[in-house]
């Protein structure tokens, strides 16, 4: 049976799977790591970044933020990844849609839960690639001292490593969605499921 992760749990690591956190130095690595290194440094320079710390500037640091995570997630290949057989069978607008609420409901849960990390540590263990295809092997270092592997998933297009998974002590976050949706579609249309996922932009 697939594993699943309570959301408490998944918003709670929220920094983790965004990156963000107090990066360890990288004497070595492949392209793979030294371009999330780079994504996970903007980020961390937009939530130090004084400009943004001003009154009235909370909307222009996410979205400052979202930049950055639309630059290295592949919102797509998760989105065909996470709706699995499904995804083949409904329509480009429909799929479009579909892509633009799923990126959104990630930011809603994740992204914007960010400015909130508290200094944990990442660790960059090794990555490896095969083909156009890669993982960048972390563990995340808490402030109790406990470690929790996080590996990142990266699919390559035109030289540009992008993130299409992350897999959290083993739990595929894309997994655990396709599980939630499965779920809905096992009694419901797809136009539900996009309802439901429209009904999270405003309830969370």
């Amino acid at each position: 049976m697939m594993r699943k992760v309570p959301k408490t749990i998944l918003w709670g690591m929220a920094p983790w799977i965004m990156g963000v956190l107090l990066s360890s130095p990288v004497a070595w690595g492949g392209e793979p790591t030294n371009q999330l290194k780079q994504s996970v440094d903007r980020i961390i320079s937009i939530l130090t970044d004084p400009q943004y710390k001003t009154p009235g500037q909370k909307e222009e640091r996410r979205a400052a933020i979202r930049r950055t995570a639309d630059e290295r997630f592949n919102w797509e290949e998760m989105s065909r990844r996470s709706l699995g057989p499904r995804w083949r069978e409904i329509s480009e607008a429909e799929k479009k849609e579909f892509v633009k609420l799923y990126s959104d409901l990630l930011e809603k849960n994740y992204i914007s839960k960010i400015e909130d990390y508290s200094g944990e540590k990442v660790i960059y263990v090794n990555d490896t690639v095969d083909g156009d295809y890669a993982t960048v092997q972390t563990k995340i270092l808490t402030k109790k001292g406990t470690e929790v592997p996080l590996n990142y998933r990266l699919l390559k297009e035109n030289n540009k490593w992008f993130i299409y998974d992350v897999v959290i002590a083993g739990v595929s976050l894309i997994n655990n969605y396709r599980s939630q949706f499965n779920s809905i579609l096992l009694h419901s249309s797809f136009k539900d499921l996009l309802e439901k996922m429209k009904s999270k932009q405003t309830t969370g």
